[in-house]
């Protein structure tokens, strides 16, 4: 691992946490207010430096910058989409990049997290599976990339999905540490419920997540009926079969006026028939929720193929007269691959990958 850029004994004041910090401001001999005030500006003001600290007596900003420092992954690569999505790739201090995609719609923005360097779970319609598992990101690096791109965007980032590179409950303690981040009143001030973690079934990761909180919106990739198919396409379901995930979703205590997200991805002759979706009515059976179909956005390599409008209508229609709430989800960003299950970061770069793009 590089890791040219890291300088342990000059602390990153991005990365640290709110108790360090304080412990931190104690050391300089500066009120206690002074922690809260320097973690307001990196958070809720996306500061990169404290130059920008306008309300720190100079003094105080220049022995900050002697004795601290501020990381903020830098935009390597920006690509954009003709439906306005935007992909980004970010490089962290290690030299390993990550991909974020920020999708705007009419009144929302929402910006798509990674909270992983690849993947571990190897689901065989994602391309992002393929890259397999450099590590976990941090807390920090989670965080990091929405203030890496919220400069970017000209207006507020209204909600956050944690649907990027990774699977966020095989990290579990730096992405809850992430979300009471992005939650924190103080700081980021997401509302929980302008923020979902996708996950593709780790039953231990969501009984925990019930447990612990805090209590963001909860997506699941379920993609078949069958253990047999699901087996095939999402490997975990051998460990965590079909019947288990479900008894985890239906004891998953939801907030008032939530539902879990169902997730299906619409995989062409494999999981799309008439008989599919009543089978997926009967699982779903008394669990509240919703459904989010997603037809396949191929991509070099890929086993599998795109449905036919046809099916995915059908689909659809059977779902609802079951009285489901069903919906397509066309994905976005295809023509850049910002799509879902198509992020891939680049892990060696020439020097024009390494090039910001303004």
């Amino acid at each position: 691992m590089n890791m040219r850029n890291i300088s342990p004994q000059i602390p990153d004041l991005a990365a640290i946490s709110f108790s360090d910090l304080s412990a931190f401001a104690q050391e300089l001999g500066l009120a206690s207010y002074r922690a809260r005030q320097i973690r307001r500006w990196i958070d809720a003001r996306g500061a990169a430096s404290f130059a920008e600290m306008t309300d720190l007596p100079k003094a105080l900003r220049e022995q900050l910058g002697a004795r601290a420092r501020i990381f903020t992954p830098p935009v390597v690569r920006e690509n954009t989409a003709p439906d306005g999505t935007r992909k980004f790739l970010l490089e962290l201090e290690d030299g390993l990049t990550v991909e974020c995609v920020l999708i705007p719609d009419e009144n929302r923005l929402t910006l798509c997290l990674s909270t992983q360097v690849g993947c571990p779970v190897n689901c065989s319609f994602c391309l992002t599976g393929r890259m397999g598992l450099a590590r976990n990101l941090t807390s920090a690096e989670i965080v990091g990339q929405v203030r890496a791109v919220w400069p970017r965007t000209g207006r507020r980032i209204t909600n956050i999905v944690l649907m990027g590179m990774g699977e966020p409950l095989l990290n579990f303690e730096n992405t809850a540490d992430a979300l009471r981040r992005l939650t924190d009143p103080m700081g980021f001030a997401f509302s929980s419920r302008r923020i979902t973690l996708s996950t593709a079934g780790i039953v231990p990761g969501i009984e925990r997540l019930g447990r612990e909180g805090p209590p963001v919106n909860l997506a699941v990739s379920l993609n078949a009926t069958t253990d047999e198919l699901r087996t095939r396409l999402i490997p975990i379901n051998r460990k965590w079969p079909i019947d288990r995930l479900l008894a985890a979703l239906r004891a998953y205590p939801l907030p008032p006026r939530r539902r879990i997200t169902i997730e299906y991805v619409l995989l062409g002759g494999e999981n799309d028939t008439d008989e599919d979706a009543r089978r997926l009515a009967a699982l779903l059976k008394g669990l509240r929720c919703k459904v989010n179909l997603i037809p396949f956005n191929p991509f070099p390599g890929s086993l599998h193929r795109s449905p036919d409008r046809n099916s995915v209508e059908r689909f659809q229609r059977i779902l609802t007269e079951k009285r489901y709430s069903a919906f397509v989800r066309e994905s976005r960003g295809k023509e850049i691959r910002a799509a879902c299950g198509q992020l891939w970061a680049e892990e060696k770069k020439t020097g024009d990958e390494l090039r910001v793009e303004s």
